[in-house]
């Protein structure tokens, strides 16, 4: 278990950041499946591969900080942030140079010392906030009167 949860860490820490398709191959299965793949994405490594090239064409200076890895079985949970800057077009949004910061969850499978499945999810609230493409929440502004 030890090591998938350090297989699991290495892609966000190291290789997504630094788009290491190799160490990528090491650890991702050709023919596994991204259960939450974007539309019209391949699975497997070639997804992995192309979702890695993406984030890197959108953010700049990326650094996942990893907060909790939890492994059970062959099953490894990853929490983490991922830090950026944003110096690509994003989903029609141009780029704004803002640094963000949004909370990710992913659940990877293993199967014969590679992912075999992947679940992930994201703040893309909090990150659309952070780039200005939506307002912040309203909150009220404490009086002081009860």
């Amino acid at each position: 278990m030890d090591e998938q949860k350090a297989k699991a860490r290495r892609i966000w820490e190291d290789i997504f950041p630094t788009g290491d398709v190799d160490a990528l191959a090491e650890i991702l299965a050709t023919d596994g499946i991204d259960h939450t793949a974007r539309p019209g994405e391949p699975h497997g490594l070639e997804g992995a591969v192309r979702t890695m090239n993406w984030l890197r064409s959108v953010f700049s200076d990326q650094r996942w900080d990893i907060h909790q890895v939890v492994g059970e079985a062959d099953t490894v949970v990853i929490h983490a942030t991922h830090h950026a800057r944003h110096t690509g077009e994003l989903m029609g949004i141009q780029p704004t140079g803002r640094e963000v910061a949004y909370d990710h969850v992913h659940i990877v499978r293993f199967a014969d010392g590679k992912v075999i499945e992947h679940w992930g999810m994201h703040d893309d609230l909090s990150l659309m906030r952070q780039l200005g493409a939506l307002p912040e929440p309203h909150r009220p502004v404490a009086s002081g009167h009860h």
